[in-house]
């Protein structure tokens, strides 16, 4: 990461490279010119020497070069210190520009930890039977819905899996297939009802409604062709979440967008509860993509954060990935510009307000450096100022650039 940081140089880095490359050449041939006035102007050789070397003593743009590598580097130790990794120049400059965030749901605008708020079983299927089923059946999967309602089965009904379910495959966006007692049993959305040709009556599509418009999401449960009953989940909001939109409203963060694969009403509930300016539901992984690509194209820079597989898609195609460290899948750590370590979403105002803070000490460096350049130069070429004064401003400008770059590592949010 190291080596990466290194590497990926910031814009304004990239820019002050550009102008060196010709600024440099350019003092090399005026200085030789220099060294020649006393053919054109009444003087020794000696003379022309000596200010053919100040002047290049008071050009040379070591100020310059080390304005923005001095801020880029105190600033990315400033979020370390807090927990925050940010992965080289670019993402810490980018970061500051951005005014469009998308934020994926499941573990970063909420909890995480999904809890088991209905069991509901219809058409006069047995209950027992129908909850032992689906404890069957969601213990053979991976899924986090699936992890948190076999959790919850076991602790409020005190049962335990008889292994009467084999062959679990999951679909994606829709939920799983398996065996259970040699028939099969389907869990997950209408859509995969519909597609598995299994007919939902509408008592059922409204009872789904009425959970989803109040932030549950929920799953049918077909067995022998037929909806025998439904189970509901709840993924509470962050804590901090709603606090955390509101500081990213008042430091300028015009929209924040959610991006879930959960029903659209699940996302409206969530979204109205925490602050946010729109939710999108429904989206598979590349739907997020196509969702990224049409915010950059109406927004230019945005931040996608998120911490899971299907979130690195989106992630790498934003203009700054934020990856929530701690619960965040490698997928989705390697793909991030910013890591937030701790886990916080709390920290992501903290780190556009550092990137605004480092482009200002950045543009405040730049104007320190160029300006004693464009100061000395002229008086060194009229012979007005000694090689003395020349080198102490030279490298008091350079100590200066530093010293104000170092004033990052106090950064704190106002």
């Amino acid at each position: 990461m190291v080596s990466e940081v290194e590497t990926q140089k910031s814009p304004t880095q990239r820019l002050t490279k550009k102008f060196e490359k010709w600024y440099v050449p350019l003092v090399i041939l005026l200085v030789i010119l220099l060294c020649f006035a006393f053919v054109f102007i009444d003087e020794n050789f000696n003379d022309s020497l000596y200010r053919a070397i100040t002047v290049l003593v008071a050009a040379s743009p070591c100020a310059l070069a080390i304005s923005t590598p001095s801020a880029v580097l105190s600033g990315i130790a400033r979020a370390a210190q807090k927990g925050v990794l940010i992965k080289g120049g670019k993402a810490l400059e980018d970061l500051g520009e951005i005014t469009t965030i998308a934020f994926d749901k499941t573990g970063t605008l909420t909890e995480g930890k999904p809890k088991l708020t209905n069991i509901m079983s219809l058409h006069n299927f047995d209950e027992k039977e129908f909850i032992q089923l689906v404890l069957e059946v969601e213990s053979l999967s991976n899924h986090p819905l699936a992890k948190a309602i076999a959790k919850d089965l076991k602790e409020q009904y005190n049962i335990e899996s008889q292994n009467r379910a084999s062959n679990v495959n999951a679909i994606q966006g829709q939920g799983i297939q398996a065996t259970y007692n040699e028939n099969t049993v389907f869990i997950g959305n209408v859509k995969l009802m519909e597609n598995s040709a299994i007919q939902v009556d509408p008592s059922i599509i409204s009872k789904m409604d009425t959970l989803l418009k109040n932030g549950h999401t929920v799953m049918l449960v077909a067995f022998q062709k037929e909806i025998i009953g439904l189970v509901s989940v709840m993924d509470l909001p962050r804590k901090t979440a709603a606090s955390t939109l509101k500081q990213l409203k008042e430091i300028g963060i015009k929209h924040m967008i959610m991006l879930t694969g959960d029903h659209q009403n699940v996302g409206n509930a969530i979204a109205k509860q925490i602050g946010l300016t729109e939710a999108k539901g429904n989206l598979l992984p590349e739907d997020k993509v196509e969702a990224i690509k049409t915010l950059i194209k109406r927004d230019k820079k945005i931040a996608m954060v998120g911490d899971g597989v299907n979130d690195a898609p989106a992630m790498a195609l934003s203009t700054v990935s934020v990856a929530m460290g701690a619960a965040g899948s490698d997928v989705a750590l390697e793909t991030a510009d910013v890591a937030l370590m701790s886990d916080k979403i709390e920290m992501l105002p903290f780190v556009i307000g550092l990137s605004r803070a480092s482009k200002r000490i950045i543009k405040q460096n730049i104007f320190i450096s160029l300006g004693v350049v464009a100061l000395l130069v002229p008086v060194t070429i009229l012979g007005l100022t000694n090689i003395g004064l020349a080198v102490a401003f030279h490298e008091g400008s350079t100590i200066v650039v530093v010293l104000n770059a170092l004033r990052l590592l106090r950064y704190n949010m106002d």
